[in-house]
């Protein structure tokens, strides 16, 4: 039912249509089988009467059979595409605090496994309609036949739906249960993957992580799939039981209850056999559509269902009401940040780490270094700049705007950031409008880039580099930009002293002369002579914010 409400979400009128001539289709193949059996039913020669309505209804059924399929299949394959689309955009729209508690092994899943199994279930849904129509058709036929073996088959029927519940509802739980692992299966693929260098340099810990790891929770997954999928197989086999069951009373019981006429006999069987096909299509079909309607529960409990606000796909606008009318690019004069505090469970869990209250004021120009040890919140203190977090309780001002959740995305666009985990694109996005290659040419000349790396078009020529170049190509990306404030996390801690030296020395000066406010977080003690100010902090508080040493005093 899910699945047929998210079609329906996607395009009410062309579904509706699909579904119409499903019925029809459906409706006209059990009417084929009621003409057959009424024209084996006949001593003499079938009048031509009965061939034309076989023709006829043989003809309506296929036309609307394909046209069902065509219309269903092209309709659930565009809706599969615009949920793609929808979750990207809802991605793009969610607060990073909330994406990072998902988990980037969550979203993969969701992303590849789940709509994967959407489109699955979506492709059989045509035949599925078809199937069912064709089957509540020979029930009416039946029921015309003989209100006696109707009322038996609906019996049989109301038995078979109680004994085939628990079958569906415990093959659904396992099939869960193994979805649940699919999000631990892919954190071990992922670190499979990222750390095979540390893995093949421990031979030892590899096995560990192969046999405790991966295994494990690829075998949990293999166990809980196959208990679900075999439940399902004994589901299909039960309800061939069922169906042989049935066809047996007519043939060898209810002729002693009841008096039924030979042809009314070979009627039932006809029309049984007829149904053994469409059953056996939706039970075998049924693991499909319950591994579906998992992946839509799923959506809905990550909050990532259809009706999520993020839906109407503007993730990056804001309201009109409360958002400034200048652009990103404006010349603002002050950003403040007045008692702003953020908590967060540190790694263990044990203990809540609070970061604040900060206060903190910059203006244009100014070049301040953060530094403090591991785990003083200096990361987090960098996300709260930016408006990549929110803040828990204070507030953030860029001049007399207060940054609330109506222009936080309006609020982000004044940075260009660099961040340690930094992930460099193979093209520079947003600026392909713009014609800067020969701004973007002399900075390649100008990082020891310009011979490996070119530029065509706004794309990369390649960023197959090591940590450190790709580290300077995302520099580039930054100061394309042109935004009025920067950021750089541990930008020089992969760089050798050349490029430390060209950093601290020539491309900081060279942004803050542009009036650019820059936010430098550093260990590199050597270079603190080029801030304007140090700010230290210290479990979360800022200890000193004071102006830099001057040169010879380091």
């Amino acid at each position: 039912m899910n699945l047929i409400l998210f079609l329906l979400h996607t395009s009410r009128s062309a579904v509706a249509i699909a579904l119409a001539t499903g019925l029809v289709s459906g409706g006209c193949s059990a009417g084929l089988i009621a003409l057959i059996s009424f024209t084996m039913a006949q001593d003499a020669a079938p009048p031509a009467i009965l061939a034309a309505a076989f023709v006829g209804l043989g003809g309506l059924a296929l036309t609307m059979s394909m046209i069902s399929r065509i219309l269903l299949v092209r309709f659930s394959q565009q809706a599969v595409f615009a949920l793609q689309l929808h979750l990207s955009r809802q991605i793009l729209a969610a607060e990073l605090k909330s994406l990072e508690t998902l988990g980037l092994p969550r979203l993969l899943v969701i992303l590849t496994e789940d709509i994967q199994a959407i489109a699955t279930a979506a492709g059989i849904l045509p035949v599925l309609l078809i199937n069912i129509v064709s089957s509540l058709g020979c029930m009416i036929y039946i029921c015309w036949l003989s209100w006696q073996v109707m009322g038996l088959v609906l019996l049989i029927t109301l038995a078979a739906s109680i004994s085939c519940r628990w079958f569906l509802v415990a093959g659904r739980r396992w099939l869960t249960l193994a979805r649940d692992q699919q999000d631990r299966l892919f954190q071990h693929f992922r670190s499979l993957i990222e750390g095979i260098k540390e893995l093949k340099l421990h031979q030892d810990g590899a096995q560990d992580f192969f046999d405790l790891d991966l295994a494990q929770t690829a075998a949990q997954v293999k166990t809980y799939s196959r208990r679900g999928l075999s439940l399902f197989a004994i589901l299909d086999s039960w309800g061939k039981f069922i169906y042989f069951f049935a066809i047996g009373l007519v043939l060898f019981v209810l002729p002693h209850w009841i008096a039924i006429r030979p042809e009314t006999r070979f009627a039932y069987v006809l029309t049984f056999t007829f149904l053994l096909g469409p059953m056996e299509n939706l039970v075998s079909k049924l693991p499909l559509l319950g591994q579906a309607g998992i992946a839509l529960d799923k959506l809905k409990a990550l909050g990532l269902g259809l009706n999520h606000p993020a839906a109407t796909g503007a993730f990056l606008t804001h309201s009109p009401t409360h958002s400034p009318t200048h652009s990103p690019t404006h010349r603002w004069r002050c950003l403040e940040l007045q008692g702003v505090t953020h908590a967060y469970r540190t790694e263990q869990g044990e203990q809540e780490f609070i970061l604040g209250p900060i206060d903190l004021t910059v203006h244009p120009g100014e070049l301040i270094f953060i530094i403090g040890g591991n785990g003083s919140g200096k990361s987090t203190l960098a996300k709260l700049i930016t408006g990549l977090y929110s803040p828990q309780s204070g507030s953030i001002w860029l001049d007399d705007q207060l940054i609330v959740s109506a222009n936080q995305a309006w609020y982000r666009q004044h940075f260009a950031a660099v961040f340690a985990d930094f992930y460099l694109f193979d093209r520079l996005l947003g600026l392909g409008s713009c014609d800067q290659s020969a701004i973007a040419q002399a900075y390649l000349e100008k990082l020891q880039l310009s011979h490996k790396v070119k530029l065509d078009q706004g794309r990369f020529s390649t960023t197959d580099l090591s940590q450190g170049q790709r580290q300077r190509l995302t520099l580039l990306s930054a100061y394309l930009e042109d935004r009025p404030i920067y950021l750089f996390d541990e930008w020089a801690a992969n760089q050798d002293p050349v490029f430390k030296q060209i950093f601290y020395s020539q491309i900081l000066p060279d942004l803050k002369a542009q009036g650019k406010a820059i936010f430098v977080i550093s260990h590199d003690d050597r270079y603190f002579h080029f801030a304007d100010r140090i700010i230290k902090l210290n479990y979360g508080q800022i200890e000193s914010d004071q102006p830099a040493p001057s040169a010879g005093s380091i």
